[in-house]
């Protein structure tokens, strides 16, 4: 296919496959090791107020796992029809590392989630336990090798290259590639304040009409005190994230911050219009020398701009405007949760207006995930693989009719899919949940 708007589908089919993806492993790898502080409180203090938060939250985790799986099995076959050259080029790293996931990961998950889902009556408290221990190891396990995967892609190496194919001469290198340490820690950090925000609006949502309910009072105390937790962390992670992103992507960087000259004492550009057309910034609110100060820690750095690295510069507007709306996004959250956590101090009840701000950020954790992977993905470009493989090098002979036709029959099943998903899990925290009698060996 050389057509550039079939490449343009094809870019925008898989983005919005891996985008609707991503939102519920964002929610199932940081709920699952909550679900696991619940049970060992209950476990350890027999109050009924830890089981009822537990199974509630259990249902929100099987219905995200459920979705989380669906979706990955249709992105997966992406790759075939839309993407054969990558396959074909790289296969032999990306096939390994894919079916590693698989083998570690999601068999473990399935295995252990139908006793963590149904065997709390039938097995005894510590095989219970280990279940859900075991599930939650699956997930964290699944974003290791999927990060893996993508960083690589992003910062290659390891890789040799035997005629013209790709494959891993040090399997070691290739997983802990360069930058696969920050983005795996980053987004952990990202997945635990996902769920800690989707516990904390959906315990609001549940106070709101039932103010004394132990159990979501306990969550929302315990999700805030998570959020709080994690919110600088996921700051500094950043930062420490964003300084890699300089060492081994600095075209990324440049067009993050809408860099179009190298320079000295380059200014923090805070808000602008960037125009790609006449390579400047209009409208521009901006901190004189601020970006040589935050990316190298000094004020007259030299930074390099987009000029140092055209034709292969990725577009800036989405970069410019999805690192933006993540900070922006990632700010709030630490202003709610650090607020949040003060408020509920001591045992205090929430006051409603409280309870409708918690409630309004709900999914604020989606959109700063979502933010981020667009920076993430779209920076990469025009490579697929960082300075291995193009991605028009990679794209299907499809034409611009069947990939417009798959794209919007995607864009609805995925908006009604996502809708239901919505209006469920509402609808699950909203009815709050009882402490059945305790499982056989409880306490054991």
């Amino acid at each position: 296919m050389e057509s550039t708007s079939a490449l343009l589908l094809a870019r925008s089919q898989f983005g919005l496959n891996i985008a609707f993806h991503i939102l519920f492993p964002s929610i199932t790898i940081g709920l699952a090791w909550i679900l696991v502080y619940f049970r060992i409180k209950y476990s350890r203090t027999g109050d009924a107020t830890w089981l009822t938060a537990y199974k509630v939250w259990t249902k929100v985790f099987a219905l995200s796992f459920a979705m989380g799986v669906v979706s990955g099995i249709t992105m997966s076959f992406q790759f075939g029809t839309n993407w054969p050259g990558f396959m074909n080029r790289v296969g032999n790293i990306a096939g390994p590392l894919l079916a590693y996931e698989v083998l570690t990961a999601f068999f473990l998950e399935a295995t252990f989630l139908g006793v963590m889902l149904f065997g709390m009556s039938r097995v005894p408290g510590w095989v219970h336990m280990t279940a859900t221990v075991l599930v939650a190891v699956g997930t964290s396990i699944s974003a290791f090798w999927i990060l893996a995967l993508s960083s690589w892609m992003q910062t290659p190496a390891g890789q040799v290259t035997v005629d013209g194919t790709l494959i891993a001469g040090d399997w070691l290198r290739v997983i802990f590639n360069p930058s696969f340490p920050y983005r795996f820690v980053h987004m952990m950090l990202a997945s635990g304040l996902v769920s800690a925000f989707v516990m904390i609006g959906l315990s609001a949502w549940r106070l709101l009409g039932a103010p004394r309910d132990a159990a979501a009072l306990r969550a929302l105390r315990t999700a805030a005190a998570i959020a709080a937790t994690l919110a600088p962390l996921q700051i500094v992670s950043g930062d420490l994230h964003g300084l890699n992103t300089l060492e081994y992507q600095p075209a990324k960087i440049a067009a993050i911050e809408a860099i179009w000259k190298t320079e000295k004492g380059v200014p923090l550009v805070l808000f602008a219009i960037p125009d790609e057309a006449r390579q400047r910034n209009d409208f521009a609110i901006q901190v004189p020398k601020g970006a040589s100060l935050v990316l190298k820690h000094e004020l007259d750095a030299e930074i390099k701009g987009i000029d140092a690295f055209a034709p292969d510069v990725p577009p800036v507007a989405p970069l410019f405007f999805g690192f933006r709306i993540m900070v922006a996004i990632g700010v709030l959250m630490l202003l709610v949760a650090w607020g949040g956590a003060w408020a509920l101090r001591r045992g205090a009840l929430a006051p409603p207006w409280l309870l409708w701000i918690f409630v309004g950020f709900t999914f604020s954790g989606w959109v700063a995930t979502l933010a981020g992977w667009v920076v993430t993905e779209i920076g990469r470009q025009p490579w697929l693989v960082t300075g291995v493989l193009r991605t028009a090098e990679a794209v299907g002979r499809i034409s611009d009719a069947q990939l417009g036709a798959s794209l919007t029959g995607y864009g609805v099943t995925y908006g009604l899919m996502l809708l239901a998903y919505i209006v469920v899990v509402t609808h699950l925290a909203g009815q709050g949940g009882s402490a059945e009698p305790a499982e056989k060996g409880a306490l054991a």
